[in-house]
């Protein structure tokens, strides 16, 4: 390993355009290719939704699995394939003519997402670096901040141009040009020559205390969903709290820039416990949803609040357990703490568009508020559990 040293900044640059890449290959896919693909074959956007769930769900359950793997090889190689199995996954996609193959193509997809995005590289570079990946992380969720506001439009004009099947296929082509020689190339070598020590997982889980690791599990996967639920329904609410579609518009553009300026902030705070980082995450994230409840009026601030608060989530769910962890138990306690959050992510839009269907918006959004109080909650219980001074603070 190579605790001593910390990456480099192209190694940083080079990380965070290849999430940008691989999020938009695969999670942020379906917001818009969703209609092309329900206007050519005809199927419900239900199913099409719901074979991203399955993406989803098959992420979650490999995720444990992808831990142990990292913790045992480094994740190099695997975070270098990731882009391989995405694209093979985008090529079915872009030859489905039936349902049942959309959804094996989307089974694909989610096992390489599981092998690449946030999680493993998370996972990788902090039993690489140990304390001093932060920067790291930090650094490359500010890239990646700007995800959605590439993706989308890029991914419409490619769709504008060339139809949603050969996108696909463009999109898969750049996966297995591009992710392959960039993990290569910013991840150290010594992965390979001098793989970590193999652990057994369950003491390398006993490392960390149970109540604190239910504790983590529960903060990552009620953000998670709190955030998919937002962003699958936000112009919705939005529409039904009194907003034009056109206004909506405009204001579910706003977390995106916030985000990018939190996690700016948050690296000017470096040195700070991460707990402060995820109280002031889970604090921003429910006053901006209670705010949107009570007042839909400050839509526009309740969403710079929203927004700031989510984009120290990315940092948080990479950090904090960074400091209570070994390094080499990291990758471990990371894969399973995924798997909850994950699956929370994969059922959200079906248990959140059934609550808006029988209850309503203002049901659906005071739903949420009461998951981000708790989530608050949960953060100061843990806080309460931490040493006073940690050893492993950065």
């Amino acid at each position: 390993m190579n605790l001593t040293n910390k990456p480099r900044i192209a190694a940083i640059i080079t990380l965070g355009w290849i999430q940008i890449l691989s999020w938009g290959g695969s999670f942020y896919l379906m917001a818009v290719m969703a209609s092309p693909i329900a206007e050519e074959t005809g199927w419900s956007q239900q199913w099409i939704y719901g074979a991203l769930s399955v993406g989803l769900l098959v992420s979650g359950l490999l995720s444990p699995f992808a831990g142990r793997v990292i913790a045992r090889t480094g994740g190099r190689m695997m975070l270098a394939l990731s882009g391989v199995v995405m694209a093979a996954g985008l090529t079915i996609m872009a030859c489905s003519h039936a349902l049942p193959l959309f959804i094996v193509a989307w089974i694909i997809i989610g096992i390489g997402m599981a092998m690449g995005l946030y999680d493993a590289l998370f996972a990788t570079l902090g039993t690489c670096y140990g304390a001093q990946a932060r920067s790291a992380i930090t650094g490359i969720t500010l890239i990646s901040g700007f995800c959605t506001t590439l993706v989308w439009p890029g991914t419409a004009l490619l769709i504008h141009g060339f139809g949603w099947r050969d996108a696909s296929l463009i999109i898969a082509a750049m996966l297995v040009i591009c992710v392959l020689p960039a993990y290569l190339f910013a991840l150290p070598a010594s992965h390979a020559q001098r793989p970590v020590k193999r652990r057994d997982p369950v003491s390398a889980e006993a490392e960390i205390a149970p109540v604190r690791f239910w504790l983590l599990c529960a903060i990552f996967t009620l953000a998670s969903v709190i955030m998919t639920a937002i962003s699958v329904q936000l112009i919705t609410l939005l529409q039904a709290s009194g907003h034009t579609l056109t206004s909506a518009l405009a204001i579910s553009a706003v977390p995106g820039p916030c985000q990018v300026a939190s996690r700016l902030v948050d690296m000017a705070f470096k040195r700070s416990h991460p707990i402060r980082t995820a109280f002031f995450s889970v604090g921003l994230v429910a006053l901006g949803l209670l705010l949107l409840a009570l007042m839909p009026q400050m839509a526009l601030m309740s969403m710079l609040l929203y927004g700031a608060g989510n984009g120290l989530r990315a940092i948080v769910r990479g950090t904090l357990p960074l400091v209570m962890v070994k390094p080499e138990s990291y990758a471990i306690v990371v894969g399973k703490m995924a798997r909850p959050a994950l699956m929370g992510q994969a059922l959200t839009p079906l248990v959140g568009g059934y609550v808006f269907e029988k209850m309503g918006a203002s049901a659906t959004l005071w739903l949420l508020c009461a998951l981000a109080i708790i989530n608050v909650m949960l953060v100061m219980a843990l806080k309460r559990r931490l040493p006073a001074t940690p050893a492993a603070a950065v």
